[in-house]
């Protein structure tokens, strides 16, 4: 079965960095469509960021010029480097994998990203 599997998350302050991994197992990684998802309490799931298994990368634009999404196939793995953290950028980020549009998709547990000084 396929199993995608974040870490990285924790607690920084306002304008700091941090560095969430996805790594990912059960699949042809290079065959899938991979993103990166957060959700605040109260808030409904938001898609931050894309890699399409064509090459391409998509940004939101709430996070655009901030982070930075990149993909390893040799490693099954996707990063989410994240800079200029804002308080509201407190959420739960989430690793979702999917072949194409006709799938809802595969996810990951989750990782706790709190920005707060």
């Amino acid at each position: 079965q396929v199993q995608l599997v974040e870490s990285g998350g924790g607690l920084v302050q306002p304008g700091g960095s941090l560095r969430l991994s996805c790594t990912a197992s059960g699949m042809i990684f290079k065959l899938w469509d991979m993103a990166w998802y957060r959700q605040a309490p109260g808030k409904e799931r938001d898609l931050v960021a894309t890699s399409f298994k064509g090459g391409s990368i998509d940004y939101s634009d709430f996070v655009r010029g901030r982070f930075t999404l990149s993909r390893d196939n040799a490693k099954n793995t996707i990063y989410l480097q994240m800079d200029g953290l804002k308080p509201e950028d407190t959420a739960i980020y989430y690793c979702n994998g999917r072949r194409g549009p006709w799938e809802d998709g595969n996810w990951g547990q989750g990782t706790q990203v709190t920005v707060s000084s």
